[in-house]
């Protein structure tokens, strides 16, 4: 908490204003050696606590998309820790919800900058979720464009795992999303053991001719089997 037991802080967490503003506290100022009285009830103190939480929820949200973003963190273990999040934060914000009507503007008397938090909220759920939200033919459509774009790169002689991993990435969560699929269709674990290679290598290395070759057969291979997939559904 952002509070002492005694009710008292020296600097007011939410109102962006220092304790001493004009001059340090000293012996011969004896006023500016005064805590700041942040509530003056318990119905006040539960008050600052119920932002305090809304607040360091929005910022983990935050932060999890961020790492999740850079693959610091597995798929499974973002769904899990982004579920609990988003359960934490609708039951908190249910809590100052008199005095705020949306999350955006808490954010906005706060100085929150977080813009994929607010993205996730909005949204109820974690990327990783499936949701076709009834836009199936939209779904398929990203999915046939990143196949293609992804081919071409190699066909291009583009080896290079930064240029390569965006692509591959957002093709193995759009195939992830889209609920048609079953979870273990054989063109989506083909695309997934190529985003673990990916993933294991830096930004500045390239992937040999060789598994370039590999690379391109395996998508080849995963591109038709989307394709009779989509045929027989």
């Amino acid at each position: 908490h952002v509070c002492t037991n005694s009710g008292r802080m020296a600097v007011p967490v939410f109102s962006g204003v220092g304790s001493y503003p004009h001059e340090p506290p000293t012996a011969d100022n004896p006023k500016l050696m005064e805590e700041i009285k942040l509530y003056e009830n318990a119905r006040e103190r539960e008050e600052i606590d119920n932002r305090a939480n809304v607040f360091a929820i929005i910022q983990t949200i935050q932060a999890l998309e961020k790492a999740y973003l850079k693959d610091a963190v597995s798929p499974s273990d973002y769904t899990k820790q982004c579920n609990l999040l988003l359960v934490q934060f609708n039951a908190a914000f249910k809590l100052i919800k008199e005095k705020f009507q949306t999350v955006e503007a808490f954010t906005k008397k706060y100085l929150l900058d977080c813009p994929a938090a607010l993205e996730r909220i909005k949204d109820g759920r974690p990327i990783t979720v499936k949701d076709d939200r009834g836009n199936v033919s939209k779904s398929i459509a990203e999915i046939v464009s990143l196949f293609i774009t992804i081919m071409d790169r190699l066909r291009l002689e583009i080896r290079a795992m930064d240029e390569l991993h965006p692509d591959v990435k957002e093709l193995h969560e759009t195939m992830g999303r889209m609920s048609s699929l079953p979870p273990a269709f054989e063109g989506r674990l083909k695309v997934k053991k190529w985003l673990d290679t990916l993933n294991a290598m830096q930004a500045i290395d390239d992937i040999s001719d060789e598994q370039a070759r590999q690379m391109l057969f395996d998508f080849e291979s995963a591109y038709n089997d989307f394709n009779r997939f989509l045929s027989h559904s």
